[in-house]
């Protein structure tokens, strides 16, 4: 039996789900007397909503044709391109998961070598015309090909196989080093997908040497297939000066200083990255057989781990579940919005302005209590805005439109013809209510009401307003720009209508919104609280605070606790944990040595070169009872066990699902993990489990 058949024994039963990416082929006759291409079109059969993937089936496709041209004697080049706006996004990742032996894992990452390297190895030259997003096994096709051209357009290339637990296993670590460089190679491979999966553009890759040269959307084909006609006839040399195997102590320390980032930011967490960084120092010296083999090796540990099935859970709950927000009204029963208030004008406020008047282009008013603040309210919008100019992330024309929609009054007057009105003012309860009360004397009945809170109860804000209905929780994170979270919490007395109204708007904001019960600091400030006043009450106690900040290193989680308390404050840090303590007396602390430590005015237990202040340590000294690193650890999982099995039997997010994307979205909490609930289950912690077997761990 040959090996595509083997392959196709393991793996077809596996892909019947699969949305197959046909190889359609025709023949394309080169100007300028060039010959015959063939070339090779990728697609199946949708539009650009459903992007080409490879499963087995696909990868059996790409064979057959790539075989039939092979045997071939007429023609001059072979090319490879996709369908309208796409190229290709990689492995089917539905099929991906439903691997479970690692003969099938083999299986896959070889079937995919065999079909990708024959574009290499071919007797004729073989382009590769990247016409929309290439990522992962879609850009290894393109890697594979003699040449590459990019449109300008591409929205996005990336290798983002380390952010779910997987290493590019199709050719990836292997020639892209080569290609551009170990370091270059390094930041797509490993850097990027760590950095919340950050992708780049075709004029960004084109700038790396991914591509030999770039064409606009509007020809790009055409003048691609211009370009090609005339390497083939030999008119245009292509030049890659990063192409050469760069110097053994410069290879040495791109991936050593790679092994570094990676080490402060997962702390040995997480195998992918670690293995991605052992192929790339591989690269450096194997033959093309051998790093292809080690790329399969890796490829089927890590294809039968968990780490894979919680990154494609988190994958899940980031592109579906955020996308269909559980619990959320009709949208039909949306108001219009076109015009927002915004109470406050500080940073937080001046970043909702800011965003609102990006994303909705409607006018945007804040108010304050002075006209000092109300100014560097709109000043910071405005000094904002000319930074996206002078990045070119906006156009002259509409940074002057941006700056004419968000102005500033002193009296809440301006909101009369408000569709959405805002707060963002001091975290007291009376305050709040003596806001919205104020608002709501001058604003349409229909308007909708929406506060910033982290903690406080939305149904006791809007208890005396004379529409209670009209309130909802709007919870932004900081940055505001930055952070793709939103919680949206229904109060008590809030409408259908103004609940769709939030959803409609944060959509409009590209927030990902979950839907969250009124509870005392909703879901992720009540998480970190836990979390935070478990390791703050075991340094009360008398462990080392070098212990206890780094009891919890083995997760990879985005910080450590004192540096979070350093990020929000400890006086917001304290504020949040005393809400608690009135709300679950016996499951939230309030620490009496955090409170000294508000009243030192410190801003935590760091000084700003991040070495630790002695006298702020000194705080949090004096206690007899001090614990492990592990018990530690144990006592913090624990109490996250407990207060998220309250939290779903309270019903304040409609399944473990959204605490996990809460938790992912709003508190940084790794890919690799796949939130919270499913490191719980793996390690025994929840019992019973949140989720059933095969959720995000292996069947």
């Amino acid at each position: 039996m040959s090996d595509i058949e083997t392959w196709r024994s393991l793996l077809a039963e596996r892909a019947t789900d699969e949305v197959v990416t046909k190889a359609l082929v025709r023949d394309v006759q080169l100007p300028y007397g060039a010959g015959t291409m063939a070339l090779i079109t990728l697609d199946n059969g949708f539009d650009h909503t459903k992007p080409n993937t490879f499963g087995p089936h696909g990868l059996f496709a790409l064979n057959g044709a790539l075989a039939e041209i092979a045997e071939r004697t007429d023609l001059a080049a072979v090319g490879v391109t996709g369908k309208p706006f796409i190229f290709a996004v990689g492995a089917d990742l539905k099929g991906a998961a439903a691997l479970t032996t690692r003969e099938e894992a083999l299986a896959i990452g070889a079937l995919g070598h065999h079909v990708f390297r024959r574009l290499g190895e071919l007797p004729i030259p073989s382009f590769a015309f990247v016409n929309g997003a290439a990522m992962g096994g879609g850009l290894e096709v393109a890697l594979h090909c003699s040449y590459r051209t990019i449109s300008s357009g591409v929205p996005a290339v990336a290798l983002p196989e380390c952010s779910l637990g997987l290493v590019p296993g199709w050719g990836g670590t292997q020639l892209l080093p080569r290609l551009i460089g170990p370091a270059a190679a390094i930041r797509l491979i490993v850097e990027n997908p760590l950095a919340q999966n950050r992708m780049i553009k075709g004029r960004e890759a084109y700038e790396l040497g991914v591509a030999d040269a770039m064409f606009e959307p509007a020809d790009f084909l055409e003048e691609s297939l211009r370009w090609a006609a005339r390497v083939v006839n030999g008119e245009v040399p292509v030049e890659r000066p990063v192409e050469r195997p760069a110097r053994d102590e410069d290879w040495d320390k791109a991936v050593g200083d790679a092994r570094f980032l990676v080490d402060m930011k997962l702390r040995g967490a997480a195998p992918a990255p670690y293995r991605a960084l052992d192929l790339i120092a591989l690269a450096r010296t194997a033959s093309r057989d051998e790093g292809f083999a080690a790329e399969d090796e890796a490829l089927a540990d890590l294809l039968t781990g968990d780490e894979l099935r919680a990154g494609l859970y988190a994958f899940d709950l980031v592109q579906r579940r955020a996308k269909r927000p559980a619990g959320a009204p009709d949208a039909s029963l949306a108001r219009k919005v076109t015009k927002v208030g915004v109470v406050g004008a500080g940073l937080m406020a001046s970043q909702m302005a800011l965003l609102f008047a990006r994303r909705l282009e409607v006018p945007v008013v804040l108010t304050d209590l002075d006209q000092a603040r109300l100014d560097k309210g709109v000043g910071y919008v405005h000094a904002e805005v000319d930074k996206l100019l002078g990045k070119g992330r906006v156009s002259p024309d509409q940074a002057n439109r941006l700056k004419g929609l968000v102005t500033g009054s002193l009296t809440k007057d301006a909101f009369a013809d408000a569709d959405f009105v805002i707060e963002a003012v001091f975290e007291d309860l009376a305050v709040k209510k003596q806001v919205f009360a104020e608002v709501e004397a001058v604003v349409p009945a229909e308007c909708v009401l929406a506060t910033n809170t982290s903690s406080l109860s939305v149904t006791e804000m809007g208890a005396e307003l004379r529409h209670p209905g009209r309130l909802v929780g709007f919870h932004f994170f900081n940055p505001v720009a930055v952070m793709p979270l939103l919680e949206i919490v229904r109060g008590a007395a809030t409408d259908d209508a103004t609940l769709a109204t939030a959803f409609a708007v944060g959509k409009a904001l590209k927030k990902s919104s979950v839907l969250v019960k009124d509870a005392p600091a909703f879901v992720v400030n009540r998480l970190l609280t836990c979390f935070m006043g478990e390791v703050v009450a075991a340094v009360d106690e008398g462990t080392p605070l070098e212990v206890a900040e780094h009891a919890l290193d083995g997760l990879g989680l985005p910080m450590t606790p004192f540096a979070l308390l350093q990020l929000v404050g400890p006086a917001v840090g304290l504020h949040v944990a005393e809400t608690l303590h009135d709300a679950f007396p016996d499951r939230f602390g309030v620490s009496e040595n955090m409170a000294k430590l508000v009243a030192t005015g410190k801003p935590g237990v760091y000084r700003p070169d991040f070495t630790l202040d002695p006298e702020a340590v000194a705080v949090f000294s004096g206690g007899s009872a001090p614990s492990t690193a592990e018990q530690v650890r144990e006592r913090v999982l624990a109490a996250l066990a407990r207060e998220i099995r309250i939290m779903l039997d309270d019903g304040v997010v409609a399944a473990p699902q959204d605490i996990d994307l809460c938790m992912i979205l709003g508190a940084g909490w790794p890919f690799h993990l796949g939130g919270i609930t499913p490191y719980l289950d793996r390690t025994g912690v929840a019992s019973p489990r949140f989720l059933a077997p095969g959720v995000a761990s292996m069947p």
